[in-house]
Order: C-alpha cells, then sequence, then structure tokens
C-alpha cells in the first residue's frame, strides 16, 4: 500500500473494496441503526490472524496485480457517492484501516464537512497519538477484542494485548461512539470471563457483539460456531452487561431490549431493522435512556 517515491513513503489511494452496507453490517447496532454506510477498504493488516476472514485481502501474497487493476478513489468522489446513495456515513473498513489512516483521514475531513458521519471498523491496535489524529473525523468506531492475552500470542502474530485494551479505553475517553466485535472459535477463545471484567471496567453499557467463526484462511480444520454457544455465552454474560448481541447468526439475541424494563426496543432480522421503537435515547415505555446515537 506504500511505495517509494523520491524517498518519500507515499500511501496508495486505490481500494479492493467499495460497498453500500447496512450499518448494522459494521456490526454497530446503537450508532444509527437503519442507515446505510458507504464501506471503503483497501490491502493489508498490522495482524497476521491465522483465522483471518477476509484474508484474501489482509494477507495478500501480491497485491500488486490488483493495485494495477483498479482505479484511485479520491475523497471527492468517495464522499459524492456517498451522497448519492442515501448513506449517513462512510466506514473504513473489511481490512485494517489504521494503517491507511492518512487516506481515511483525507476523505474524512472532507466527509465531516458534508454532514456525513464517519466509523473505524478495526482491531484498535493504535498509539494515543494515532486516535487523536483519528478523533478530527471518527464518531465511532467497532473494535475487535479477540480474547486474552495467550490467545493474541499465538493466533494473532504475538501482538501486544495490553495495547489492545489500553487503545479500546483511550479511543472511548475521545468521545468516541465504541461497540466491541468477539468472534468465538469453538476451544479456543469461548472463555471470555476476562474480556468480560474489561468491558465492566470501561463501561457495562457498551455493546458487545458476540460472532460465529467460519473455517478460513489457515483454521480450515475448526468447525463453526453454532448459534447456541453464542447465545449460552450471551446469557451468562448479560447478567452484568445491557447490550450484548449474537452476531451473524439468525437470533433473538440481535434484538435490542430495555434493560430495566424488557420492552422490545430495536427488532432486526439480519441486517435489517424491522423495528425501532426508541424516543429520543429513551425507552418508550419506562424512559430508561438507552445508551448509543440515535437521530
Amino acid at each position: 500500500m506504500r511505495s517509494n517515491q523520491n524517498n518519500e513513503l507515499i500511501l496508495s489511494n486505490i481500494p479492493s473494496s467499495i460497498a453500500v452496507d447496512p450499518i448494522e453490517k459494521k456490526p454497530l447496532y446503537h450508532f444509527l441503526p437503519a442507515s446505510k454506510s458507504y464501506s471503503i477498504g483497501t490491502y493489508g493488516c498490522n495482524f497476521k490472524c491465522k483465522f483471518c476472514q477476509n484474508h484474501e485481502i489482509s494477507q495478500p501474497q501480491d497485491c500488486s496485480r490488483s493495485l494495477s487493476q483498479f482505479k484511485s478513489l479520491s475523497s471527492d468522489v468517495a464522499v459524492h457517492s456517498a451522497i448519492k446513495n442515501g448513506c449517513r456515513s462512510i466506514s473504513y473498513t473489511y481490512n485494517e484501516p489504521t494503517i491507511f489512516s492518512e487516506y481515511a483521514h483525507s476523505i474524512g475531513i472532507h466527509a465531516r464537512k458534508n454532514g456525513l458521519h464517519n466509523i473505524f471498523v478495526t482491531n484498535g491496535y493504535a498509539t494515543n497519538e494515532c486516535w487523536d489524529y483519528l478523533s478530527s473525523f471518527i464518531d465511532a468506531a467497532n473494535i475487535d477484542l479477540k480474547g486474552n492475552r495467550k490467545f493474541y500470542k499465538e493466533l494473532c502474530g504475538g501482538v501486544d494485548y495490553e495495547k489492545v485494551l489500553s487503545s479500546i479505553s483511550y479511543a472511548k475517553s475521545k468521545g468516541i461512539w465504541i461497540e466491541i466485535t468477539t468472534l468465538i472459535i469453538p476451544g479456543l477463545n469461548e472463555d471470555v470471563k476476562e474480556i468480560e471484567e474489561f468491558i465492566c471496567s470501561v463501561d457495562h453499557k457498551m455493546p458487545w457483539h458476540l460472532t460465529a467463526f467460519f473455517p478460513r484462511y489457515q483454521m480450515k480444520d475448526i468447525q463453526c460456531t453454532n448459534a447456541r454457544t453464542l447465545e449460552r455465552i450471551k446469557d451468562s454474560l448479560s447478567k452484568r452487561l445491557e447490550y450484548v448481541y449474537c452476531g451473524n447468526v439468525l437470533s433473538k439475541h440481535q434484538n435490542t431490549y430495555c434493560p430495566k424494563c424488557n420492552e422490545l426496543l430495536i427488532k432486526r432480522n439480519g441486517f435489517k431493522v424491522a423495528l425501532n421503537s426508541i424516543l429520543k435515547n429513551a425507552c418508550p415505555k419506562c424512559k430508561y435512556t438507552i445508551s448509543g446515537v440515535f437521530e
């Protein structure tokens, strides 16, 4: 993604993927539900996860051919396309967006001036300086919290687990709306007690998405995660956390309920919102404040 031009490292602005997605696909359940997000990805990652679900673009052996086939995408064209397609936000996603932060910044600043929100879908492995830079245009982020210390060391390329935790805390302190995702891999990270303790220490109202693993990349011998496993973990977590969801499987646990009176607030069918009764960030029945950005 970067080339040496006259002894200066230049970042490419050539995307690998562009799509108009429901914001629920990021996944974000408490940020502008039922809206569309213009989604952009490039190539590469700062992790080496053996289970990567998007390894074709995050871990390419050689992306030079692809880079020669596709055209660059300017910030003007990206913002115009987002507005033309009825999107309320632009998401930097599919691969790891921190590695193309300057490109996202150029688009994001222009997007904000045109009334669009900006979203990062990230592994959260970023310095405070990076979050300071991103906070000038990022409104929301979904951050992967993949497992415990051992999990990161053995399956993600030796990543420093503590730096991911501090990154999440710092991003939230910058006023960015944060939701967490954990990909549950059978037999490897089903024990999420350590993650639970961390989320409770930061904000027990921060939404947490448990998603199902599918055999990919270097872990094709591991079975898929079934919905019952996600639901079992979710039920145990809901005793302390207000918003825990089961993602990418059809389940009633995709819906949002009032933590106080259990009123159904948002009903979801996959990535589609069938009902949203939240009024001014509150439950219409008991008036309990629902955390999120619901415009």
